[in-house]
């Protein structure tokens, strides 16, 4: 057979990918708000605007600017897209853009409801397959589903898309949110997913506040929240998660974290390898970054001057507030707090500024950790 002159083999370990990672801030990966419009009006959503929101539809990227914008992205090195919303199907020209990206060459991962998946999608999907898709159970009965998301008729469009992905064989993960709303159904959500799927199921129970500020769906948000000893004891019932959690705990509990003599803000990932863009075309180091000084658009600038530039500028940002040089910056329990510096803005409006829920979930998991690993001890 003669030999292919534009195919070139090597091992795996000499895939430039691992060359690439060593590299520091190499883009690798961004992801894409398509739109903020949801077919469902979940009590515990950061995002979602109605699903007729004619503002909301105005302002989304069109294909074509996107388009540009991931194509700077791929010379940058980009590999992977994540596109996300609201609900990215909504989006009459989905489709379009998701075979853009494919002819790019990138890796395309979705997350999505799966209410408005269509035997369209499914073709799509098998002819050209995403890495996966990610959807989200927010109950396995009618009751507990439509109460999270009040929507009528939403749970049996969820299934009804559920089963259209696992009968076209399509790769799907799920993943659900611990809410106040269907704690009581975790453990049958959980058995849900891992019978449909080979791959892990995760759940997240922290609940993010709005990212447009609204005070009325933030106090919504805050009702759904979970304390901190409901999250720990959930995760010490999944046996997955708490294994997960306890080399966490053996890290904090035999190697302390000095950042005293440092102010830096950003000792998170954020920017490093990858952006996030809204469904307007602002660019972020990560989707929950939204002070106004760590924000750059798109439609007014470039990704280059954005990567190169905002980057470096956000991640260099300090603090001075002696709350958070005493507390967050010399904490050794980072690796098990959900605070960062978005996180901490979207609470308080600073970011630099602790957040006692964070610290309490914190706490807790030490103490569960400490607890567990004392027990097994000779």
């Amino acid at each position: 057979m003669k030999k292919n002159p534009f195919v070139t083999s090597v091992s795996l370990p000499e895939y430039f990918l691992w060359e690439k990672m060593e590299k520091a801030h190499n883009l690798i990966s961004f992801d894409w708000d398509m739109t903020a419009r949801c077919n469902f009006n979940c009590r515990h959503c950061y995002i979602n605007l109605p699903m007729g929101d004619k503002e909301a539809k105005a302002r989304e990227l069109s294909p074509d600017i996107f388009s540009r914008i991931a194509d700077k992205a791929v010379s940058l090195g980009a590999l992977w897209c994540l596109l996300s919303g609201g609900e990215p199907l909504l989006r009459k020209d989905f489709s379009e853009i998701y075979m853009s990206l494919k002819k790019k060459g990138l890796l395309i991962s979705i997350f999505t409801n799966a209410s408005l998946i269509t035997h369209d999608h499914i073709e799509l999907f098998k002819k050209f397959p995403p890495r996966d898709i990610e959807v989200t159970v927010y109950g396995v009965t009618e009751d507990t589903f439509e109460r999270v998301t009040r929507t009528q008729g939403a749970f049996k469009s969820f299934l009804k898309g559920v089963d259209l992905l696992l009968e076209g064989d399509i790769n799907v993960r799920f993943k659900a949110m611990a809410l106040r709303s269907n704690l009581h159904e975790i453990p049958e959500i959980a058995r849900f997913c891992r019978e449909r799927t080979k791959d892990k199921f995760r759940f997240d129970p922290f609940l993010h506040l709005r990212y447009d500020g609204n005070s009325f769906r933030n106090r919504e948000i805050r009702s759904e929240r979970l304390t901190a000893e409901d999250i720990v004891e959930l995760e010490e019932a999944d046996p997955e998660r708490f294994s997960e959690l306890k080399k966490e705990c053996r890290g904090v509990l035999s190697e302390s974290r000095n950042q005293s003599e440092t102010s830096e803000l950003f000792f998170c990932g954020a920017g490093m390898r990858s952006f996030s863009l809204s469904y307007d075309g602002i660019f972020r180091l990560c989707s929950s970054l939204w002070h106004p000084e760590c924000l750059f658009d798109l439609k007014q600038g470039n990704l280059s001057e954005a990567w190169n530039k905002v980057v470096a500028s956000v991640r260099m940002m300090r603090s001075g507030r002696k709350e958070f040089l005493q507390r967050c910056a010399s904490c050794s329990l980072f690796n098990l707090c959900m605070w960062c510096p978005a996180h901490a803005y979207l609470e308080s409006g600073k970011m630099d500024l602790p957040i006692e829920y964070f610290c309490d979930i914190a706490h807790k998991r030490v103490e569960s950790g400490s607890k567990k690993l004392a027990k097994k001890k000779p």
